[in-house]
């Protein structure tokens, strides 16, 4: 087999322009992303209560759901943005430790790839350990890709239940849905910055649904914690 064929070369060639293009815009776009958010954010620190007078003025709602959708923003966006950035590198460290006493490859390149993955719903850092595990078992490491495997299922696996059901729900109980289809659109739209707002752009939507149902349907509506809109008999 040439592996150094005209063909193989020009398909080469082709597949690293397309690589390094799309490269390149997405870390163009990223680096626009943060230095447009700093750039909000510096006249939202010098004057803060301007700029709350002027979105509740501009706001065409009520001003209970005024206080209410701030408030839920607030707490969305801590959950967002603190919440699972740290759920996913309590996940990270714990199969760090494992794959350092089980002796994975590359344990620090692991590290980094299982914190990424952690903030995938349902799979999560499975993308990552399982591959590693198989790879091990056949590379003749049974005893230790086993052992990997059994401690990442375990370990990882609690910590990751552990800090959900405890400091996510504490900052806001955000559904599983809202972070699946939050994370699929916010990389479309914000390339790597998109695991953190893609879901909050999910669940203000979807509040946003609630608040303009509560003013307009003509029906008593309440907007619980939980984040489903329950009606009231009249």
């Amino acid at each position: 087999i040439d592996l150094l064929s005209k063909e193989n070369i020009n398909k080469l060639k082709d597949t690293a322009g397309k690589l390094s293009t799309s490269l390149l815009n997405t870390t163009f776009n990223a680096l626009t992303v943060i230095a447009s958010m700093y750039f909000v954010l510096y006249f939202m620190l010098i004057s803060p209560r301007k700029f709350e007078r002027l979105l509740e003025n501009a706001a065409p709602f009520k001003k209970s759901n005024n206080f209410l959708l701030g408030e839920k923003i607030r707490k969305m966006v801590i959950a967002n943005a603190i919440g699972i950035p740290v759920v996913a590198l309590g996940q990270g460290i714990a199969g760090l430790i494992g794959y350092i006493i089980f002796g994975a490859p590359s344990p620090v390149l692991l590290f980094a790839l299982t914190f990424v993955t952690s903030m995938i719903p349902i799979v999560g850092a499975a993308i990552v350990y399982v591959p590693i595990c198989i790879f091990m078992i056949a590379e003749g490491q049974t005893g230790a890709g086993i052992g990997l495997a059994i401690y990442c299922l375990v370990v990882v696996g609690l910590i990751d239940n552990l800090l959900r059901f405890t400091l996510l729900k504490k900052l806001e109980d955000i559904h599983p849905l809202n972070t699946v289809f939050g994370i699929i659109a916010g990389m479309n739209i914000f390339g790597f910055l998109g695991l953190i707002f893609g879901p909050i752009l999910v669940s203000v939507t979807i509040l946003l649904m609630q608040v303009y149902k509560d003013e307009f349907s003509g029906r008593k509506n309440s907007l619980p914690e939980d984040g489903l809109l329950l009606e009231k008999d009249e």
